[in-house]
């Protein structure tokens, strides 16, 4: 079976199985072809709440399909793959958040959606990176607790001067691989190329950034620019799938090893086992949990929503 019969085979199991397949932009260019939705997490998870199918495919990582199960907590969550973890998610986990509380008495807790469910459930509110300067802002408490990502909460504090932000010591190890030197070497090697970087990375590389955003964010600049050339600091599946959308201009890694090895477990083949049913782990939460995170995301959709 070659990619493309393979791709035909999940397009009609999926709609005989009644299976929604949502792909996070990190995943490859083969299975975002097979999928219903592309997307950054939390957009995906939203989609899914609206999808007719009962039971919805996460191609990304755990977290991301523990937040589609909390907004649709009727319907079949699948995890692509069951080793498909989130290194940064796993770094701030409950316990630690009921200690600097303890610490910080007062302070608005702040969770980066990339975090587990259970974290969610002793935090006040979540962001996303898109949305992250926004909702902050919007926060009537001036001291801000921000989790787990300091090089993210780092970029949103230079946006926000007029907050307190206490960061917890974590973040993305694939992001952390990118240095100044590599942008260095990068724009010697492509002078005329603009740098578009994700806030997860080190503050030194996007401190020398034309633009900073979020994955979707970066995907929109590429589109609507009239630059042709671009250096892409985030996960390198994006270049891939820029060349493809954009066939026109030249796209090029920032550094080779930013790589998602997590995010590369899942393959096509993965894919097609799960919508056949054999495949994949199923996702289940308890209705604490749902309840506790559940009100951690609709705070960040209340905030967002409003002008």
């Amino acid at each position: 079976m070659n990619t493309r019969d393979m791709q035909d085979e999940i397009l009609r199991l999926k709609r005989e199985n009644d299976i929604c397949i949502l792909a996070h932009a990190y995943q490859s260019q083969d299975i975002w072809e097979a999928a219903d939705y592309v997307g950054d997490s939390f957009g995906l998870s939203r989609k899914a709440a609206e999808a007719p199918q009962k039971t919805m495919l996460m191609c990304g990582v755990r977290f991301m399909a523990e937040t589609v199960k909390i907004l649709s907590p009727e319907k079949t969550v699948l995890l692509s793959h069951s080793q498909a973890g989130c290194p940064m998610a796993d770094q701030a986990d409950k316990d630690l958040i009921l200690q600097m509380k303890e610490m910080y008495p007062g302070y608005t807790v702040v969770a980066y959606i990339n975090t587990t469910a259970e974290t969610k459930t002793a935090c006040d509110i979540c962001v996303t990176s898109s949305s992250a300067v926004r909702i902050i802002r919007k926060l009537e408490n001036p001291n801000i607790l921000f989790l787990p990502d300091c090089n993210l909460g780092d970029w949103v504090a230079k946006q926000v001067p007029e907050k307190n932000l206490r960061l917890v010591r974590g973040g993305c190890p694939t992001h952390l691989r990118m240095t100044a030197k590599d942008v260095e070497k990068a724009r010697e090697a492509h002078p005329g190329a603009l740098l578009l970087a994700h806030p997860e990375c080190h503050p030194s590389v996007t401190a020398l950034a034309d633009y900073v955003g979020s994955t979707t964010g970066i995907l929109s600049y590429a589109e609507t620019s009239e630059n042709n050339e671009f250096l892409i600091g985030t996960e390198n599946s994006i270049v891939q799938h820029l060349q493809f959308q954009y066939p026109d201009k030249r796209f090029y890694p920032l550094s080779k090893d930013c790589v998602c090895h997590n995010m590369k477990l899942t393959t096509l083949a993965d894919v097609y086992n799960c919508v056949k049913g054999a495949g994949g782990e199923e996702i289940h939460l308890d209705p604490d949990t749902i309840a506790g995170a559940g009100r951690c995301i609709d705070a960040m959709l209340r905030l967002g929503n409003e002008p």
